[in-house]
């Protein structure tokens, strides 16, 4: 594989500061793409900014450096890009692919997650209303590089997904699917935790005649209680003089095994080793990873 045929990306979201789990999924991504010379793009996803943390963006930007990560072309954010996003909504609801929903949350209790087409047919107004995408009555899958064969039937399993919210901000499906395709984006290398979402994402691409990237999904770092580490449950921001250290336990949840000579190396060195190492083959085929058991 060489270099034009292969464009990752990394798109933190600035709801927190970059955390040890968000540094294994950039860690990932970023060794996948430059193992075969390809480019590693950076795009925040800015799409909900009440959840947005003041200073987070500057944060990561500058955690992602100092950590000796170097991305390719500008930085895109997602808040540039709302006229497309609305455009492709008003197209879909012309064609009849979308519709609006004034369903509330309680409304929805006890429907597990999967919604039950209340709005479908009741031709609501778009003002004041969520907007969700219809979906078929098939099942999608794919074949993730770590993870294996996923599948999962979008009407039994999730129903009519949301594309814009009541509020009025944007999906994180549908920006996703549109900016991954807008930047050619080849290798979609992210966290676990958006395996279920992938299958929405296809029916999507297909949708909209986009191309379908290849898809690695990475074990998702836990902490001690159980949780996701992540955004949600206020994980520390990674600190930077611990660059080294933490990189080599990132590599170590990856599988990749790193030599004791590089304890003491510098970030970009490391990296650099990592690079040549890099063997996406040994990533655990799991969907979540103990943070204990990496220290």
């Amino acid at each position: 594989m060489n270099a034009p045929s292969y464009i990752g990306r990394f798109a933190p979201t600035p709801s927190g500061y970059l955390h040890f789990g968000s540094l294994v999924a950039a860690l990932a991504s970023y060794l996948d793409a430059r193992a075969v010379g390809g480019r590693w793009l950076l795009r925040i996803e800015d799409l909900d900014p009440p959840r947005e943390v003041p200073g987070a963006q500057d944060a990561i930007l500058k955690t992602l450096e100092t950590y000796g990560f170097e991305w390719d072309g500008e930085l895109v954010r997602q808040s540039q890009r709302h006229a497309e996003y609305a455009a492709l909504i008003e197209r879909l609801l012309d064609q009849g692919l979308a519709y609006a929903c004034t369903c509330s949350r309680k409304q929805l209790e006890g429907y597990h997650g999967i919604y039950p087409g209340f709005c479908r047919e009741a031709g609501h107004a778009t003002h004041d209303a969520a907007i969700r995408l219809r979906v078929p009555n098939a099942a999608y899958h794919f074949n993730d590089r770590v993870q294996g064969e996923y599948r999962q039937h979008l009407n039994q399993e999730v129903g009519d997904f949301v594309i814009r919210r009541r509020d009025g901000l944007f999906a994180y499906q549908l920006a996703v699917v549109l900016d991954d395709a807008w930047q050619g984006i080849t290798d979609v290398v992210r966290g676990a935790d958006l395996l279920d979402s992938t299958p929405r994402q296809l029916y999507l691409q297909e949708l909209l005649g986009l191309p379908q990237p290849r898809y690695l999904h990475v074990p998702l770092i836990l902490q001690p209680d159980g949780h996701k580490l992540g955004k949600s449950y206020r994980s520390p921001p990674l600190p930077a003089d611990q660059a080294t250290a933490l990189l080599i336990r990132g590599l170590h949840a990856l599988g990749q095994r790193v030599p004791s000579e590089l304890e003491e190396a510098r970030a970009p060195e490391l990296l650099s080793w990592a690079t040549r190492h890099w063997d996406a083959g040994l990533i655990p085929c799991r969907r979540t990873l103990d943070e204990a058991q990496l220290r």
